[in-house]
């Protein structure tokens, strides 16, 4: 249990409560909505901010930010508005899906005297989280607990029943352009933790999991939540005794927990 005592293991104990927590409720959105596709569109889309930010010389998770953004509230408006019904919506985020990762690659490479560690995004570190990682997850963590919290009501009507909620005069858009925001957000706090390629795993399985034994709103979040912080805790100490990168074997353990559940629940219904 020494490596309790080094910074960067409480570091990533930290990081994994914030993510976890933040991934149990906007994965709950993003599960609900069927809108997985859509999130794995914007987190490989990511990769070009990042690509850009390492060009032009400023944080390229800001420049991740601003990129994430601006690629959600354009698919959600194309898909949304009546002006493309011509373009079908898997299209629209294969285009920006590969779009984002060619203009990374290409920023990265155009990148006077650097040569990036494509690994270090594409499949995360854990450990090497800092203080100022830790600060912008926490930030991010208490802002989504605060808007689920404060409009739990509408982001679950939202999320199950669009059309309805709509005839309720609900304020259905504003709602989906907030969790797009958070959505983007998320991906982009959580690149350093399980990195692009892994990323929508910790968005789906949880939630997927928890959606087998319940199908209350509510429930599903918080156990999610639960479960995604204990999977990143086991896949960390089981990553380093056996030498393993953690964010893929975090993953792993996720997924693992998934086929039991579904073992557990297929027993439970005979």
């Amino acid at each position: 249990m020494e490596i309790l005592n080094y910074s960067f293991f409480q570091n990533a104990l930290t990081a994994s409560l914030f993510i976890s927590i933040t991934c149990g409720i906007v994965g709950t959105y993003v599960v609900a909505r069927r809108i997985v596709f859509i999130s794995g569109g914007i987190t490989h889309a990511s990769f070009g901010g990042l690509g850009m930010g390492f060009y032009l010389g400023i944080n390229p998770l800001l420049s991740a930010f601003i990129f994430s953004i601006i690629s959600a509230f354009g698919v959600e408006y194309i898909i949304r508005s009546g002006s493309y019904k011509r373009i079908r919506e898997d299209s629209v985020i294969a285009v920006v899906w590969s779009l984002g990762m060619a203009i990374g690659i290409i920023f990265m490479f155009l990148t006077p005297d650097y040569t990036p560690n494509l690994s270090s995004f594409l499949f995360g570190n854990i450990l090497t989280v800092t203080k100022t990682d830790i600060l912008m997850m926490g930030i991010l963590t208490i802002a989504v607990l605060s808007v689920f919290l404060l409009e739990k009501r509408l982001i679950i009507y939202t999320a199950f029943d669009r059309d309805f909620a709509i005839t309720q005069k609900l304020p259905v858009r504003f709602i989906e352009y907030m969790m797009m925001f958070f959505i983007a957000a998320t991906i982009v706090i959580s690149i350093s933790l399980v990195g692009i390629m892994l990323l929508l795993s910790l968005l789906t399985i949880p939630q997927m999991t928890a959606n087998m034994f319940t199908s209350d709103y509510k429930k599903i979040t918080l156990i999610s939540c639960i479960l995604g912080f204990l999977c990143c805790i086991t896949g960390l100490f089981l990553s380093y005794f056996l030498n393993i990168p953690s964010g893929a074997f975090i993953i792993l353990v996720l997924i693992i927990i998934f086929f039991i559940s579904k073992v557990l629940e297929t027993i439970l219904k005979i």
